[in-house]
């Protein structure tokens, strides 16, 4: 157990993390059920004014699906973290997530500041956990066993024609361009992880085949 834990460490502290955060959201009112998602969206306005606490506390919490989202991180994060192992997994998926935010958040703070959205786009409820789950995703695909290419695969064809994430991408809404921008960070960063965990493997024989010789 310990062995299994420690080697997809991110994937289960993530899942565990998001059903605290779920089960503490239930047992809130209605009203402060609102404040939670105000105060961790990802907005114009938070970004501006509490950029690190938004953007921490945003891929912890959602509006809907509740009894979904852990199903859906466990498909995409496990295969991911087996992958990359656990600091590429957070690295790559952290990072994901915050450049997923603020370019979609970035693009309607342009669009806003330049009269084609209103001013109160700027505050706008952005929370959720589908960038770090699109990421994870796209690592398990690329490099996944093909059990975790299954489920990967199986993820991104819920998200897409039951979550509709990709919906209003011609209109640059911001879901669908975040899950666009989440989508190509996880695979260009994995990439480059992926690339330095293999050639970190091979010098290590390398090294330990040269000194048993």
């Amino acid at each position: 157990m310990r062995s299994v834990f420690g080697r997809y460490a991110v994937a289960w502290l993530y899942l565990a993390a998001v059903c605290a955060a779920e089960i503490a959201y239930v047992f809130l009112t209605p009203s402060s059920q609102a404040a939670v998602l105000r105060s961790a969206s990802t907005s114009v306005y938070n970004l501006e004014h509490d950029p690190l606490g938004s953007l921490a506390a945003s891929p912890f919490f959602t509006q809907g699906y509740l009894l979904a989202w852990p199903a859906l991180i466990a498909l995409a994060l496990f295969g991911a973290n087996h992958a990359l192992g656990n600091w590429r997994t957070a690295v790559t998926c952290a990072s994901a997530h915050l450049i997923g935010s603020l370019v979609s958040e970035g693009i309607v703070g342009y669009r806003v500041s330049h009269g084609e959205l209103p001013q109160t786009d700027r505050f706008l409820v952005d929370v959720g956990m589908s960038y770090v789950v699109v990421s994870a995703i796209a690592v398990a695909l690329l490099y996944g066993g093909w059990l975790a290419r299954a489920a990967a695969a199986l993820d991104f064809v819920l998200l897409i024609f039951i979550g509709h994430i990709f919906a209003g991408l011609s209109q640059l809404e911001v879901s669908a361009v975040g899950h666009v921008i989440a989508l190509v960070t996880g695979a260009a960063l994995g990439t480059i992880l992926i690339r330095q965990r293999r050639r970190k493997a091979r010098a290590l024989f390398d090294y330990a085949s040269a000194s048993s010789a």
